[in-house]
Protein backbone atom coordinates (compact mmCIF):
# COMPACT_ATOMS: atom_id res chain seq x y z
CA UNK A 1 0.00 0.00 0.00
CA UNK A 2 2.79 2.44 0.86
CA UNK A 3 4.66 1.59 -2.34
CA UNK A 4 1.55 2.19 -4.47
CA UNK A 5 0.97 5.61 -2.91
CA UNK A 6 4.58 6.59 -3.48
CA UNK A 7 4.38 5.57 -7.14
CA UNK A 8 1.23 7.64 -7.56
CA UNK A 9 3.03 10.65 -6.09
CA UNK A 10 5.96 10.04 -8.45
CA UNK A 11 3.63 9.86 -11.45
CA UNK A 12 1.97 13.13 -10.51
CA UNK A 13 5.36 14.79 -10.05
CA UNK A 14 6.57 13.59 -13.44
CA UNK A 15 3.39 14.85 -15.12
CA UNK A 16 3.76 18.30 -13.56
CA UNK A 17 7.43 18.58 -14.42
CA UNK A 18 6.79 17.30 -17.97
CA UNK A 19 4.51 20.25 -18.56
CA UNK A 20 7.27 22.56 -17.39
CA UNK A 21 9.74 20.96 -19.76
CA UNK A 22 7.47 21.64 -22.69
CA UNK A 23 7.79 25.34 -21.92
CA UNK A 24 11.55 25.24 -22.40
CA UNK A 25 13.03 23.97 -19.16
CA UNK A 26 14.26 20.55 -20.25
CA UNK A 27 17.61 20.62 -18.42
CA UNK A 28 16.09 21.92 -15.24
CA UNK A 29 13.35 19.29 -15.48
CA UNK A 30 15.91 16.47 -15.71
CA UNK A 31 17.78 17.64 -12.63
CA UNK A 32 14.65 18.19 -10.56
CA UNK A 33 13.18 14.85 -11.61
CA UNK A 34 16.33 12.99 -10.60
CA UNK A 35 16.35 14.70 -7.21
CA UNK A 36 12.65 13.94 -6.62
CA UNK A 37 13.09 10.30 -7.57
CA UNK A 38 16.04 9.91 -5.21
CA UNK A 39 14.14 11.54 -2.35
CA UNK A 40 11.10 9.34 -2.93
CA UNK A 41 13.19 6.19 -3.06
CA UNK A 42 15.01 7.18 0.12
CA UNK A 43 11.67 7.92 1.80
CA UNK A 44 10.21 4.58 0.74
CA UNK A 45 13.33 2.74 1.83
CA UNK A 46 13.37 4.52 5.20
CA UNK A 47 9.70 3.66 5.80
CA UNK A 48 10.29 0.00 4.92
CA UNK A 49 13.34 -0.25 7.19
CA UNK A 50 11.48 1.40 10.06
CA UNK A 51 8.48 -0.92 9.60
CA UNK A 52 10.70 -3.99 9.48
CA UNK A 53 12.57 -2.82 12.55
CA UNK A 54 9.33 -2.42 14.48
CA UNK A 55 8.17 -5.87 13.44
CA UNK A 56 11.55 -7.32 14.44
CA UNK A 57 11.35 -5.74 17.89
CA UNK A 58 7.79 -6.98 18.39
CA UNK A 59 8.78 -10.48 17.28
CA UNK A 60 11.82 -10.48 19.55
CA UNK A 61 9.63 -9.34 22.44
CA UNK A 62 7.33 -12.32 21.94
CA UNK A 63 9.95 -14.98 21.31
CA UNK A 64 12.69 -14.11 23.76
CA UNK A 65 12.94 -13.23 27.43
CA UNK A 66 15.62 -10.70 28.22
CA UNK A 67 16.34 -7.80 30.53
CA UNK A 68 15.56 -4.19 29.62
CA UNK A 69 19.29 -3.37 29.38
CA UNK A 70 19.75 -5.96 26.63
CA UNK A 71 16.87 -4.54 24.60
CA UNK A 72 18.18 -0.98 25.15
CA UNK A 73 21.52 -2.01 23.67
CA UNK A 74 19.86 -3.69 20.66
CA UNK A 75 17.67 -0.68 19.95
CA UNK A 76 20.65 1.71 20.29
CA UNK A 77 22.68 -0.29 17.77
CA UNK A 78 19.75 -0.37 15.38
CA UNK A 79 19.31 3.39 15.63
CA UNK A 80 23.02 3.99 14.99
CA UNK A 81 22.92 1.75 11.93
CA UNK A 82 19.92 3.55 10.49
CA UNK A 83 21.43 6.95 11.27
CA UNK A 84 24.59 6.02 9.35
CA UNK A 85 22.49 5.09 6.31
CA UNK A 86 19.95 7.92 6.29
CA UNK A 87 21.77 10.66 8.14
CA UNK A 88 19.26 10.78 10.99
CA UNK A 89 17.73 8.28 13.45
CA UNK A 90 14.21 6.93 12.86
CA UNK A 91 11.16 8.18 14.68
CA UNK A 92 11.56 6.98 18.26
CA UNK A 93 7.96 7.19 19.47
CA UNK A 94 6.98 3.58 18.79
CA UNK A 95 10.38 2.16 19.69
CA UNK A 96 10.58 4.09 22.95
CA UNK A 97 7.11 2.95 23.92
CA UNK A 98 8.13 -0.66 23.40
CA UNK A 99 11.51 -0.05 24.98
CA UNK A 100 9.97 1.05 28.27
CA UNK A 101 7.67 -1.97 28.37
CA UNK A 102 8.69 -4.71 30.77
CA UNK A 103 9.42 -7.65 28.50
CA UNK A 104 9.39 -10.22 31.24
CA UNK A 105 5.91 -9.27 32.36
CA UNK A 106 3.43 -11.97 31.49
CA UNK A 107 -0.29 -11.35 30.96
CA UNK A 108 -2.27 -11.92 34.10
CA UNK A 109 -4.78 -14.70 33.96
CA UNK A 110 -8.33 -13.64 34.55
CA UNK A 111 -9.84 -14.92 37.75
CA UNK A 112 -12.84 -17.12 37.08
CA UNK A 113 -15.17 -18.85 39.42
CA UNK A 114 -14.64 -22.54 39.95
CA UNK A 115 -16.91 -24.45 37.64
CA UNK A 116 -18.51 -27.71 38.79
CA UNK A 117 -16.88 -30.73 37.21
CA UNK A 118 -17.98 -34.24 36.31
CA UNK A 119 -17.56 -36.32 39.45
CA UNK A 120 -17.38 -39.62 37.55
CA UNK A 121 -14.44 -38.49 35.39
CA UNK A 122 -10.87 -38.16 36.68
CA UNK A 123 -8.29 -35.54 35.68
CA UNK A 124 -7.27 -37.61 32.65
CA UNK A 125 -10.82 -38.05 31.37
CA UNK A 126 -11.18 -41.66 32.49
CA UNK A 127 -14.32 -43.01 34.12
CA UNK A 128 -14.15 -43.46 37.87
CA UNK A 129 -16.40 -44.36 40.79
CA UNK A 130 -16.76 -41.52 43.28
CA UNK A 131 -15.14 -42.07 46.67
CA UNK A 132 -17.88 -41.43 49.25
CA UNK A 133 -15.94 -42.60 52.29
CA UNK A 134 -15.71 -39.08 53.76
CA UNK A 135 -19.36 -38.17 53.31
CA UNK A 136 -21.87 -37.88 56.13
CA UNK A 137 -23.33 -41.35 56.80
CA UNK A 138 -26.36 -39.98 58.66
CA UNK A 139 -27.86 -37.83 55.88
CA UNK A 140 -31.49 -38.57 55.08
CA UNK A 141 -31.91 -38.65 51.30
CA UNK A 142 -35.12 -38.74 49.27
CA UNK A 143 -35.68 -38.44 45.50
CA UNK A 144 -38.79 -38.48 43.30
CA UNK A 145 -38.92 -39.04 39.53
CA UNK A 146 -41.53 -39.06 36.77
CA UNK A 147 -42.23 -40.45 33.33
CA UNK A 148 -45.18 -40.87 30.99
CA UNK A 149 -46.21 -43.69 28.65
CA UNK A 150 -48.37 -42.72 25.65
CA UNK A 151 -50.50 -45.73 24.81
CA UNK A 152 -52.95 -44.61 22.17
CA UNK A 153 -56.74 -45.09 22.30
CA UNK A 154 -56.91 -48.86 21.74
CA UNK A 155 -54.17 -49.91 24.15
CA UNK A 156 -55.36 -47.43 26.76
CA UNK A 157 -58.89 -48.86 26.62
CA UNK A 158 -57.59 -52.39 27.15
CA UNK A 159 -55.34 -51.37 30.05
CA UNK A 160 -58.14 -49.42 31.73
CA UNK A 161 -60.55 -52.37 31.45
CA UNK A 162 -57.81 -54.88 32.44
CA UNK A 163 -58.47 -56.98 29.33
CA UNK A 164 -54.94 -57.54 28.09
CA UNK A 165 -53.88 -61.16 27.73
CA UNK A 166 -50.76 -60.60 29.86
CA UNK A 167 -52.75 -59.53 32.88
CA UNK A 168 -52.93 -56.46 35.13
CA UNK A 169 -50.53 -53.99 33.50
CA UNK A 170 -50.45 -51.44 36.30
CA UNK A 171 -49.79 -53.95 39.09
CA UNK A 172 -47.03 -55.74 37.19
CA UNK A 173 -45.38 -52.44 36.21
CA UNK A 174 -45.47 -51.28 39.83
CA UNK A 175 -43.61 -54.37 41.04
CA UNK A 176 -41.17 -54.11 38.14
CA UNK A 177 -40.36 -50.50 39.06
CA UNK A 178 -39.61 -51.43 42.68
CA UNK A 179 -37.37 -54.31 41.58
CA UNK A 180 -35.63 -52.02 39.10
CA UNK A 181 -34.77 -49.49 41.81
CA UNK A 182 -33.15 -52.25 43.86
CA UNK A 183 -30.99 -53.26 40.86
CA UNK A 184 -29.80 -49.77 39.93
CA UNK A 185 -26.14 -50.37 40.80
CA UNK A 186 -26.16 -53.45 38.55
CA UNK A 187 -27.69 -51.54 35.62
CA UNK A 188 -25.74 -48.26 35.96
CA UNK A 189 -22.01 -49.11 36.17
CA UNK A 190 -20.75 -46.29 38.42
CA UNK A 191 -23.68 -46.18 40.83
CA UNK A 192 -23.01 -47.25 44.41
CA UNK A 193 -24.74 -50.28 45.85
CA UNK A 194 -26.77 -48.65 48.64
CA UNK A 195 -29.33 -49.84 51.14
CA UNK A 196 -32.77 -48.54 50.19
CA UNK A 197 -35.16 -47.84 53.04
CA UNK A 198 -38.22 -47.47 50.83
CA UNK A 199 -39.29 -47.43 47.18
CA UNK A 200 -42.73 -46.34 46.00
CA UNK A 201 -44.07 -46.50 42.45
CA UNK A 202 -47.49 -45.11 41.52
CA UNK A 203 -49.18 -45.41 38.10
CA UNK A 204 -52.23 -43.34 37.06
CA UNK A 205 -54.31 -43.51 33.89
CA UNK A 206 -54.95 -40.20 32.14
CA UNK A 207 -58.00 -40.43 29.86
CA UNK A 208 -57.41 -37.00 28.31
CA UNK A 209 -54.34 -38.04 26.33
CA UNK A 210 -54.48 -41.87 26.74
CA UNK A 211 -51.33 -42.06 28.84
CA UNK A 212 -50.04 -43.77 31.96
CA UNK A 213 -48.29 -41.34 34.32
CA UNK A 214 -45.70 -42.93 36.57
CA UNK A 215 -44.15 -41.43 39.69
CA UNK A 216 -41.44 -43.07 41.76
CA UNK A 217 -39.82 -42.26 45.08
CA UNK A 218 -36.72 -43.72 46.71
CA UNK A 219 -35.34 -43.01 50.17
CA UNK A 220 -32.29 -43.92 52.20
CA UNK A 221 -30.04 -42.72 54.99
CA UNK A 222 -26.44 -42.79 53.88
CA UNK A 223 -23.50 -41.23 52.08
CA UNK A 224 -24.92 -40.90 48.56
CA UNK A 225 -28.21 -39.90 46.96
CA UNK A 226 -31.03 -41.98 45.48
CA UNK A 227 -31.80 -39.93 42.36
CA UNK A 228 -30.76 -42.76 40.04
CA UNK A 229 -32.83 -45.27 41.98
CA UNK A 230 -35.96 -43.13 41.62
CA UNK A 231 -35.42 -42.60 37.89
CA UNK A 232 -34.60 -46.25 37.31
CA UNK A 233 -37.86 -47.20 39.05
CA UNK A 234 -40.05 -45.12 36.70
CA UNK A 235 -38.04 -46.15 33.62
CA UNK A 236 -38.38 -49.87 34.35
CA UNK A 237 -42.07 -49.44 35.14
CA UNK A 238 -42.56 -47.64 31.80
CA UNK A 239 -40.71 -50.38 29.92
CA UNK A 240 -42.90 -52.97 31.58
CA UNK A 241 -46.04 -51.16 30.42
CA UNK A 242 -44.66 -51.16 26.89
CA UNK A 243 -43.79 -54.87 27.05
CA UNK A 244 -47.27 -55.81 28.18
CA UNK A 245 -49.00 -53.62 25.55
CA UNK A 246 -46.72 -54.01 22.51
CA UNK A 247 -48.92 -56.75 21.09
CA UNK A 248 -51.69 -54.16 20.63
CA UNK A 249 -49.59 -51.21 19.41
CA UNK A 250 -45.97 -50.77 18.42
CA UNK A 251 -46.34 -46.97 18.52
CA UNK A 252 -46.31 -46.68 22.32
CA UNK A 253 -43.88 -44.04 23.55
CA UNK A 254 -42.04 -43.72 26.86
CA UNK A 255 -41.21 -40.06 27.36
CA UNK A 256 -40.34 -37.37 29.85
CA UNK A 257 -38.18 -39.37 32.26
CA UNK A 258 -36.96 -36.76 34.75
CA UNK A 259 -36.00 -36.05 38.33
CA UNK A 260 -38.69 -34.01 40.07
CA UNK A 261 -37.25 -33.50 43.54
CA UNK A 262 -34.34 -34.46 45.77
CA UNK A 263 -33.40 -33.66 49.36
CA UNK A 264 -30.50 -34.31 51.69
CA UNK A 265 -26.79 -34.47 51.16
CA UNK A 266 -24.25 -31.72 50.61
CA UNK A 267 -26.22 -30.06 47.77
CA UNK A 268 -29.36 -29.87 49.90
CA UNK A 269 -32.86 -29.65 48.44
CA UNK A 270 -33.68 -29.29 44.76
CA UNK A 271 -37.00 -29.24 42.88
CA UNK A 272 -37.82 -28.91 39.20
CA UNK A 273 -39.63 -25.69 38.46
Amino acid sequence: MRTCLSLVKLHKTQTTLRRGSEEGGGVRFTAIRSQVILELLAFMFRREITSNALRFVRYSKKCFTCKNSGMDHAVKELNMEMESVFGKPPCSTSLDAMNHTTLTEEPKAEMTETQPGLTHVDSKGRAQMVDISKKNPDSRRVATAYCKVSLGREAFSLVASNQLSKGDVLSVAKIAGICGAKQTSSLIPLCHNITLESVQVDLRLNEEDWTVEIEGEAATTGKTGVEMEAMTAVAIAGLTVYDMCKGVSKGIRIEGIELRHKSGGKSGNWSRE
